[in-house]
């Protein structure tokens, strides 16, 4: 009886050894919820097979003597702090019918990174990608439902994004900054390279690949993209790019030079303080622009005034260290880091023109007129507003997203061209003439239920599944080849294909509006090829 009893206790023993060791094993292949940052640990929460860590500080508040000053690191903290919820967006003033409404209440102590990863360890670093929001350099966040990572990590990328100053926050100049020799002008750009030195330090605690990351951004983001594949600064920092609707033909930025000039930076910066009641430009004065409230800095700026605002710089300042000037003017002057790159635009993308009827339209076209009216209104049945958008946003997105592809091709880097044309279900009755400026972004992220609702077709997941892929698949390899889905040709100037987002699915084809877009290269002139 002793024996059996002994044995029974030695079995049970044994299976209660066998589960400890399962369980062991169940939690070897899952990722830790606590982490270890530069600065110090962070505990995540985990949903949906995803662990998500966010407003975890990249650096100090940028308030007080640090307003207007490159981003200062971050003070250490002990023990484990929460990184539950986001941090809050930067300073500004959100402008009504935003397509990413922000999620928390801003401020100017916005410094904050947010983490996605998958759950499951894997036996590899993860490749990582990093997400730059757009706004006009006025709006924008983290925090919007749209820029959730849960999808990318679920496919295997650990997704970071980030909040960067915004506004007169985020860019400007003034004498006594640069009298005391220290970095004046684009913040915002700062805080972008601080943010992706953040990543190249503490990213492989979460499992991802310091050595594998694809920077993007849409609009205001995808011009920060050029920047920092231009500037010096970001060099090394990443290995791929994607730029969505970044411009880059020097129409949409201002081109102010940092200092020298009556419409500098500095002075702009000059007249700012008057504006808000300060004089003089030295130490005083600064002193005084730093002491002010932050909505009184704020001024009311948004994207719905930001165009008539003298006293906001405009976005990034010439300075010749973060900033040159127009993308496609530097690529052509041989700029820019010899990465893959994934380039494009929607098709009814932003952009508008000043003339006020249809034949001066055409007119700016000079002896190209004919062919301008043939290509933008053959039928001659649509309005000055429809044709203006048309070639406005030909001009400001679609042809320099070109021009730049066309460029770095040529040079021999890796380059792929999007065009999004798939207008969502529920909006087809209203975007009639294509899918409008920002309107990719739930596509990308795969996050079209939140941004659509019960609205939300089975052709708009099916289209953001697909398009999902094509992004994860470029941040694995610089190829953006995911199984499964029409092969995308990588372009070539001669050849001008590009893969098409239809309603009908992925096409890969020669780009249908070429010879608009010849049109309005040639009003605005050929960039050389370097």
């Amino acid at each position: 009886m002793m024996i059996r009893v002994t044995r029974r206790c030695a079995l049970g023993a044994l299976g209660v050894l066998t589960l400890g060791l399962a369980a062991a094993g169940v939690r070897a292949t899952q990722a830790p919820l606590q982490v270890k940052t530069q600065y110090g640990w962070v505990r995540g929460t985990v949903a949906q097979g995803v662990i998500a860590f966010k407003g975890i500080p990249y650096a100090a508040p940028p308030e007080g003597a640090l307003r207007w000053a490159a981003a200062h690191p971050a003070k250490p903290w002990h023990g484990v702090r929460p990184a539950l919820k986001f941090g809050p967006d930067c300073m500004q003033r959100p402008t009504p019918g935003d397509m990413a409404p922000l999620r928390t209440r801003p401020s100017e102590n916005c410094l904050f990174v947010n983490v996605w990863r998958p759950r499951r360890a894997a036996r590899a670093p993860l490749p990582v990608m990093v997400w730059i929001y757009g706004g006009g350099f006025v709006d924008g966040g983290t925090s919007p439902a749209v820029y959730d990572g849960s999808a990318f990590a679920r496919d295997g990328v650990v997704l970071v994004s980030f909040n960067y100053r915004l506004g007169n926050f985020g860019f400007f100049a003034f004498p006594a900054l640069v009298r005391r020799g220290l970095p004046a002008g684009n913040f915002a750009l700062m805080d972008q390279i601080a943010a992706l030195h953040w990543v190249r330090r503490n990213i492989a605690a979460f499992g991802g690949n310091p050595h594998n990351v694809t920077i993007f951004g849409e609009s205001a983001g995808g011009m920060s993209v050029n920047a920092l594949l231009i500037s010096p600064r970001a060099r090394g920092l990443f290995q791929k790019a994607i730029i969505e609707s970044g411009g880059g033909g020097g129409v949409l930025l201002p081109r102010h030079p940092l200092a020298g000039a009556a419409d500098s930076a500095e002075a702009i910066g000059v007249a700012l303080a008057r504006h808000l009641g300060v004089t003089g430009k030295g130490l005083r004065a600064l002193a005084a622009l730093r002491a002010l409230p932050a909505q009184r800095v704020l001024d009311g700026l948004n994207m719905a005034t930001e165009a008539r605002d003298k006293t906001f710089v405009g976005g990034p300042v010439v300075d010749d260290l973060l900033y040159f000037g127009p993308a496609v003017d530097e690529y052509a002057k041989g700029m820019g880091a010899r990465v893959p790159v994934m380039i494009g635009t929607n098709s009814a993308d932003l952009g508008d023109m000043p003339e006020q009827s249809l034949p001066s339209l055409f007119a700016s076209f000079g002896p190209y007129a004919a062919e301008a009216r043939a290509a933008f209104d053959p039928n001659g049945k649509r309005t000055l507003a429809q044709v203006s958008a048309q070639i406005g946003g030909a001009r400001c997105m679609l042809e320099p997203a070109r021009a730049i592809a066309r460029i770095l091709a040529a040079r021999g880097q890796p380059v792929y061209e999007y065009r999004f044309s798939y207008v969502a279900t529920a909006m087809r009755k209203i975007w009639t003439t294509g899918a409008p400026h920002a309107s990719e972004i739930p596509y990308v992220f795969d996050t079209v239920r939140a941004h659509y609702g019960a609205r939300t077709s089975a052709a708009d997941e099916a289209m953001a599944r697909a398009m999902h892929r094509y992004w994860v698949a470029f941040a694995r390899t610089g190829r953006p080849d995911p199984a499964g889905e029409p092969a995308w040709p990588r372009y070539h100037g001669r050849t001008d294909r590009l893969m098409n987002f239809t309603e009908q699915g992925p096409v890969a084809e020669r780009d249908p509006w070429r010879k608009r877009l010849d049109l309005v290269m040639h009003e605005r002139g050929p960039a050389p090829i370097p």
